[in-house]
This record gives C-alpha cells, structure tokens and sequence, in this order.
C-alpha cells in the first residue's frame, strides 16, 4: 500500500509517497529526471519493489509535480538537500538509490553522502554534471547553469565520476537504445566508473527512449528485471515479502 504525505523543506512543500515493505527496513528511493519529470510515472516502479519487500520512496521535487516552487529556482544541491531531508524523515535504515536522467547526479551524490548505508543503485540514462554547475539555479534555459553544462566535455571532471567509483555496493545501469539526450561517451565513462569497484550489471534495452521512467510504467517485463538487476536476489525478496 502506498500513502502520500509532504515534507516542509527549505521553504518549499514537497509532495511524497511512501510504501510499506512488511517490516522491512531497506527503503528504495526514487528520484525523478529534469523538466516535466514527477513521482507520478514512477508509481508502477514504486510499486515492484515495494511488492519484493523493499520500503519505498518518491517524491516531486520543488517546482515539479505537486510540490511548491518553481522550477527555474531549483539546482542540483537543492535537489539533493531536499532528497537528503525527505529521506533522513522517512528512511532511516540501508537504501537503494535509483534515478533517472538528471537525478543520476543526485544520486552519485547521495552515495558520497550516506556511504555505507547505500546497498544499491540504479541508473536510468543517468546525467553528470561539472562542479561548477552545482550550486546554480536552472533558470529559464539561458543563464549561467545552461551555459556552464553546455561547454563541451565540462562533464569530464564531475564529481559524481568520482563518487561512484568509489562506490562499492550492488549498480545497475538501464540505457536505452534511443537516447537522443545523453551522449554515448557519457554513458560508457559512467559504466566505466560503476565497473570499478560495485557489483555492476548494465541492462541494455534496445527500444527504449531517455524517458525510462515512461518505459518501464509501460513495459511491465523489464521493469521486473530492472528491479531483478537492482536487488540481485529476486526470489529471496519475494519469499520475504510473502509472496
């Protein structure tokens, strides 16, 4: 069963959802891409893990969905301030981590953040950024942050490179076939980083545009091994979940 609650932030109203995983204490967390992105079409996804015994997690962050604010004053370390808040509130044991698009930066940043307590991550079309970009408000589409993620190969150096390479829990990272958003050399250096030192599985799906989170709502067959790839013992978590 999943309930929506908010979480009072920053100045912001953040609209959440929270399932129940039968005692148990893993939270899955998901976390939405850019633009008209939402908790909304992550419902299904939600849903899967919660049905394997995971605890799960969703939440529009500000300027999207139902949450307050407005987009143009949202950044990427208020992004992942306000995931940090929604969770420390709601979860509070091991995590699993899965974002789509922009939210791969988040994140790599909340696996630097929580540590240990990461077991999992699961990257859709994941983006990175350069440090510069960080603290910058999106703006209108062309400003500073615009301008700054725009220069070529300003990626290269982003500090999500390096946390995930040091991240040394289970990955997976989902990359569509059709990607029109994320250039090719940024996926392989992102699986070259996972590779080096987590359990890494990449999970091509040869159909799929950058809209994963539209996918895998869609596609109920591989979102199942999407979240197989993710916990790694499907036919444990589904015992423990009594199913």
């Amino acid at each position: 069963m999943l309930s929506s609650f908010t979480h009072d932030h920053d100045g912001e109203r953040l609209s959440c959802v929270l399932g129940d995983g039968g005692g148990q204490t893993t939270t899955a967390v998901l976390l939405h891409g850019a633009g008209r992105g939402s908790k909304e079409r992550l419902i299904p996804l939600l849903r899967e893990f919660v049905a394997r015994g995971c605890r799960g997690l969703a939440l529009d962050f500000s300027g999207h969905g139902e949450s307050t604010g407005t987009l143009r004053e949202l950044s990427l370390r208020r992004r992942f301030e306000q995931a940090v808040a929604v969770i420390g509130a709601r979860a509070p044991g091991p995590l699993v981590l899965v974002g789509f698009s922009m939210s791969g930066q988040t994140v790599a940043d909340l696996a630097g953040h929580f540590g240990e307590r990461v077991v999992a991550l699961g990257l859709c079309a994941p983006a990175v950024y350069s440090a510069l970009a960080w603290s910058l408000p999106f703006g209108e589409g062309d400003g500073e942050f615009s301008r700054v993620i725009r220069t070529p190969d300003s990626w290269r150096k982003a500090p999500a490179l390096d946390a995930l390479r040091n991240y040394t829990g289970r990955s997976v990272l989902a990359v569509p076939g059709k990607d029109a958003v994320i250039p090719p050399e940024v996926t392989e250096e992102l699986a070259t980083a996972l590779a080096l030192r987590s359990r890494f599985t990449r999970l091509d799906l040869p159909d799929a545009d950058h809209q994963l989170g539209q996918w895998f709502r869609d596609h109920p067959d591989d979102r199942r091994r999407f979240v197989d790839a993710v916990l790694g013992q499907p036919a444990l978590t589904r015992v423990e979940a009594g199913l």
